[in-house]
């Protein structure tokens, strides 16, 4: 059962042990759960202030399944439940490695043009990268509990997502 308390928490209101890695069924479970309780149409008959919070609730659910589905939202989320700011727009200072790649990955995606067998090799290797940065993120939240650090890896893996998303529209094209 859900823990409909839960409000000011969206892993406790779907009943979830606060971490980066979670188990995917679990979430999708206990959100459709949650969501049959609190599901404007179960409640059609109620006075017009509990349809009000019912579809509040509605709202509140969706919103938090919506934010802890997702790796990076649930990251900054996780950074907000444990007071730290992840300064997405006034910290844009990444390692000159990081950069460096970046301006790789560019010109590389540039060079590709619409040859799909490049576009392609450059997407397993953005792919790989992405994967790595999200077992950092799980690494320095769920392991060493550094908020602090895992933010500095979340702000790369936002990096790195605008650029898949490019990529993607490259290969789409």
């Amino acid at each position: 059962m859900a823990n409909l308390s839960g409000f000011d928490n969206y892993f406790a209101l779907f009943d979830l042990t606060p971490a980066f890695k979670i188990q995917r069924e679990a979430l999708e479970a206990a959100y459709l759960a949650v969501q049959k309780e609190v599901h404007p149409d179960k409640h059609a008959s109620a006075s017009d202030a509990q349809k009000r919070a019912s579809m509040q609730m509605a709202t509140l659910v969706n919103t938090a399944y919506r934010t802890l589905k997702q790796p990076i939202s649930r990251g900054l989320y996780l950074c907000d439940l444990h007071g730290i700011d992840p300064q997405l727009e006034t910290n844009t200072a990444m390692p000159t490695e990081f950069l460096m790649q970046q301006m790789a990955w560019r010109e590389a995606l540039e060079e590709a043009g619409s040859d799909t067998t490049q576009l392609e090799i450059l997407y397993k290797e953005v792919n790989e990268a992405r994967t790595r940065l999200l077992h950092q993120v799980e690494e320095t939240m769920d392991v060493a509990h550094n908020y602090t650090e895992a933010a500095k890896h979340l702000r790369a893996l936002l990096f790195v997502e605008k650029f898949t998303e490019e990529l993607e529209e490259a290969m789409a094209a």
